[in-house]
């Protein structure tokens, strides 16, 4: 939706393709699929899928002239997810250089930490701290240099940044994770466990939100919560994304 109302008020036409009801079901190509929207006169593809490397092939066969833009590949990125993450962090910090950042959650399967912690990184942010339970937390040798801490309140201490991730349901079985209840109660970001943070430190979270089980809604709605930012930014990332390869005309991304 971010994407297309980003598209939309740039003056673009947009055509939506669910997979579940394309080609690709009945056992066409992924790059059959794209070599006939290419033939419809496509001028950039922003795709979405739960495979990792898709974005990269595609790209690899489109026309010079087509850009490819990634709006979530697998557990291994979201670009622009990142981008409007560093936005948001600057709009209320005005720097990076000297924040501690803290992100919670299912860090193993986030593809939003991977953005976030790389775009950050490299604008400056020079403290991490990586929190969850150890079957969330990312493999060894993933996220060099962060801190990584089993107790969440081990990690929010003097944080000026709170990034929380959601939690999928689904998975904490899988996981053997706690029941709701149980997993809020030692994982969930309340007022009180908010006070570790610095007292102007701002909380995050990409959403969707599971509020009661990562995230209290009197946090998720209180002044330090910087969340509907995070949604406004989105487009407006988006926006500048796609003006920059549609006006080049020729630049795959």
């Amino acid at each position: 939706m971010s994407f297309e109302l980003a598209a939309k008020r740039l003056g673009a036409q947009v055509v939506n393709l669910e997979v579940q009801l394309s080609s690709r079901v009945k056992g066409e190509s992924m790059l059959d699929t794209v070599y006939t929207l290419e033939s419809l006169y496509v001028d950039a593809f922003v795709i979405r899928d739960a495979e990792a490397g898709v974005p990269g092939l595609v790209a690899a066969h489109v026309a010079p002239h087509v850009s490819v833009l990634s709006a979530g590949e697998a557990h291994v990125s979201h670009p622009t997810q990142g981008l409007l993450d560093a936005l948001t962090v600057y709009q209320r910090k005005q720097r990076f250089a000297g924040l501690a950042v803290a992100i919670v959650g299912d860090i193993r399967r986030s593809r939003v930490a991977r953005s976030a912690w790389h775009a950050l990184r490299t604008l400056g942010v020079g403290r991490f701290a990586l929190a969850a339970p150890p079957a969330l937390l990312p493999e060894a040798g993933e996220f060099p240099g962060c801190e990584r801490y089993t107790r969440l309140a081990d990690a929010l201490r003097d944080a000026d940044v709170v990034m929380m991730l959601r939690i999928q349901k689904e998975r904490m079985t899988e996981a053997e994770l706690p029941d709701n209840d149980r997993y809020f109660a030692a994982w969930g970001l309340t007022r009180e466990r908010l006070a570790l943070a610095r007292p102007d430190a701002i909380v995050m979270h990409p959403q969707p939100m599971n509020r009661g089980i990562e995230i209290a809604s009197d946090v998720a709605d209180g002044a330090q919560s910087v969340i509907r930012d995070q949604v406004r930014n989105g487009v407006a990332v988006r926006m500048a994304v796609l003006e920059e390869v549609l006006s080049t005309r020729g630049g795959r991304s």
